[in-house]
């Protein structure tokens, strides 16, 4: 799949007080884009389409170039100490995805182009500590995906690598990282890769980047020195078949690493059942009304969640066996690695 190049474009006045936001302005006119101005990034109003599917695939493909006012950082993350805020939104249609509903009436996508200021704050948040900070930079975004239009992602990389004790990472479903294979992360981020059994990828993620591109892409990361990781999610039980879709999955990763740069003892997976609450089920059958993601509550175990939303996850006895599958296979093929957490 191509890069991803937006429709329409919006832009905050107050954005263009910075280089990023006039580079990015000049680039989408020379293409011929529509350009639009709005108050807020917050704010968008007036994205065609004469209902609510249309608005929102019409959203998908809507960049909004903004200033991110807030700089407090998000600190709810289970992976890393902060989330850094480079960007909201993706253009990707994954049926499962959480920002179906932390996104709302939003879902088009924004990049913050105020970096200087948020490389401030990152850098208080470390100094605040004397063990490592680790910063993720795709709890509301896909950054990979849109960083070969704003290179946001790569300038964060190489601040963090001039950082003794700053870490980052993120995780991506993208393949596009040629940019990114020369930048000087110096061992302090961690390139992690959304994967999963082709069944679910083929039937739920659409306008994301095939496996095999995602697993060319790792072998190229990890030939770049940076430190790997790969996250299976949501690992969804998908009929008798399932245990055979994620051991093919395992064995084609095993294979594009196989003579890789790759440190199989710093490599790390982190697992996640499929789950789902009421809100987003409502929102995902509004928006895929014909997807086949099963999402019987009745099949399911309701787990309370800490912010008073439950979700519905699988029962005990197949999120065991689920858990000891995924860790036969890692076993299998990749010995040394790590098992961050599975949930």
């Amino acid at each position: 799949m191509k890069p991803f190049t937006p429709k329409l474009v919006y832009i905050e006045p107050r954005a263009m007080e910075y280089p990023l936001a006039q580079e990015l302005y000049q680039k989408f006119k020379d293409q011929g884009i529509e350009i639009r101005e709005t108050t807020s990034h917050n704010q968008v109003r007036g994205i065609p389409g004469d209902n609510e599917l249309k608005q929102y695939a019409n959203a998908k493909n809507t960049f909004v170039i903004g200033v991110r006012k807030t700089l407090k950082f998000d600190t709810s993350k289970p992976s890393a100490e902060y989330a850094i805020p480079l960007a909201t939104g993706c253009m990707g249609h994954c049926h499962y995805c959480y920002l179906q509903t932390t996104l709302g009436k939003k879902p088009y996508i924004r990049t913050y182009v105020n970096l200087d200021e948020i490389f401030n704050q990152a850098l208080e948040y470390i100094e605040e500590r004397e063990e490592p900070t680790r910063f993720e930079a795709a709890c509301t975004s896909d950054i990979v995906g849109i960083d070969h239009l704003t290179h946001s992602l790569k300038k964060t990389i190489e601040f963090m690598g001039q950082q003794e004790k700053g870490r980052l990472r993120f995780v991506t479903k993208y393949h596009h990282v040629d940019h990114l294979l020369d930048a000087k992360h110096n061992g302090h981020t961690r390139f992690r890769f959304s994967i999963n059994a082709d069944y679910v990828i083929k039937n739920f993620e659409p306008g994301t980047s095939s496996l095999d591109k995602r697993l060319e892409a790792a072998r190229k990361v990890a030939d770049a020195g940076y430190p790997l990781g790969f996250i299976v999610a949501p690992i969804y039980l998908y009929g008798d078949d399932w245990k055979q879709g994620y051991h093919q999955l395992f064995e084609n990763l095993y294979n594009q690493l196989k003579g890789s740069s790759v440190n199989q003892e710093d490599l790390t997976f982190e697992l996640i059942q499929h789950r789902f609450t009421k809100p987003a089920k409502r929102v995902i059958q509004q928006r895929y009304p014909k997807s086949k993601l099963e999402m019987d509550e009745d099949e399911r175990k309701y787990k309370w969640g800490k912010y008073g939303i439950g979700k519905y996850v699988y029962p005990n006895e197949q999120q065991e066996d689920i858990q000891n599958t995924m860790k036969a296979f890692m076993n299998e093929f990749f010995p040394k690695s790590k098992l961050s957490y599975f949930t």
